[in-house]
């Protein structure tokens, strides 16, 4: 089994940035793919971003294509999500979740993390 801990939210003024970790331990992560997930209040969890085994695929959801970026440091079992030019509609608690299987959307996955909390103030 995989635990996952989220770390690296808190409040950051609009066209801020921030970079959010996902710290795996139990198993090695380089075995997993892995995605980034929020859920903003009174919303529905959604995908923000994926990235394959290797690092060599990635995927991002439109509202975040050219202000995230997602990648990994498997030596360090870390994967981080790099968010810049933040908005107040990227508030949300953040996710990071890990799966066998590389995947760019659904919420099927096998492990999950507790979450950070971000909010962006305007």
């Amino acid at each position: 089994q995989v635990q996952l801990v989220e770390s690296g939210g808190g409040l950051v003024q609009a066209g801020g940035s921030l970079r959010l970790s996902c710290a795996a331990s139990g198993r090695t992560l380089s075995n997993y793919a892995v995605g980034w997930f929020r859920r903003a209040p009174g919303k529905e969890r959604e995908l923000v971003a994926t990235i394959s085994r290797t690092g060599g695929n990635t995927y991002y959801v439109d509202a975040v294509k050219g202000r995230g970026t997602i990648s990994r440091d498997n030596a360090k079992n870390t994967v981080y999500l790099q968010m810049s030019s933040l908005k107040p509609e990227d508030t949300a608690v953040y996710y990071c979740a890990s799966d066998y299987l590389y995947k760019t959307s659904g919420s099927n996955w096998l492990y999950w993390g507790q979450g950070t909390q971000v909010t962006v103030s305007s």
